[in-house]
């Protein structure tokens, strides 16, 4: 998951890095900000899951600064003061943490927003998503392992098959889930995602070059310099498909 830091004391964004280490696994500093308005600017750049965000900060406070996001991430307030709990659970704060941060009570917030995540995208899925093809706009949430994972299906690069599980290479990050290459394939639109041999499913928009190759088939080059063999009979649906 990815977490941004918005506090205007640097000593206070350094420890709650620091602490933040521990939870490496689980969760991606994405970025800080030192006031409001880059906090806002922070928020619409990185788009993060769960935000840190400190209370009383200089022109614009932690609740003003909420008021002008049009769409607000999940947020854990960060104060030195207990006197704005209550309004800040008014606001819908996923839990709030009193400076200095017990580090109990911050993997305890974390845990949170992994459960709010698996809960909210659990019930996504099992309304909208069991009849139909996943496009690349799809949100996916995979657990691999203690590790939690969440990103688009447009940042899945390729998928190779691993013998009972596939592994899932995305533009900053990879993990494994128990799933076979074939029932992947079923649920991923065709525009989107090719079966280009036994092993690999490419995302065709991560395609940067196509090179002809033995016995028929063909080459792809991806976004991240992989290089797939389409098999020759795969290359003939892939023009197939391709071609105008």
């Amino acid at each position: 998951m990815k977490a941004l830091i918005i506090d205007d004391e640097r000593l206070a964004r350094e420890e709650l890095k620091h602490l933040l280490k521990e939870h490496k696994d689980k969760i991606t500093i994405v970025g800080e900000a030192s006031d409001g308005e880059l906090g806002i600017q922070a928020i619409k750049e990185h788009q993060p899951d769960v935000v840190f965000l400190d209370i009383q900060m200089p022109e614009m406070d932690g609740f003003e600064m909420l008021k002008k996001l049009d769409e607000i991430p999940q947020v854990i307030f960060t104060s030195a003061y207990d006197e704005y709990a209550l309004e800040a659970f008014k606001v819908d704060a996923l839990d709030y943490l009193q400076k200095p941060i017990d580090p109990t009570l911050l993997k305890t917030a974390i845990d949170k927003v992994i459960e709010e995540k698996e809960n909210e995208f659990s019930s996504s899925i099992i309304t909208t998503r069991d009849n139909r093809k996943l496009t690349i706009n799809d949100p996916i949430f995979i657990k691999d392992g203690e590790k939690c994972f969440f990103s688009y299906l447009k940042n899945v690069m390729y998928l190779e098959s691993q013998g009972n599980y596939v592994r899932v290479y995305c533009k900053d990050q990879r993990t494994m889930i128990l799933r076979s290459l074939n029932a992947l394939e079923n649920r991923l639109f065709s525009e989107d995602f090719f079966r280009a041999n036994r092993k690999y499913i490419i995302n065709i928009h991560h395609i940067e070059n196509i090179e002809n190759w033995f016995n028929g088939g063909l080459k792809v080059i991806l976004s991240n310099d992989k290089e797939i063999e389409i098999s020759r009979r795969q290359a003939i649906r892939f023009k197939e498909i391709m071609t105008l």
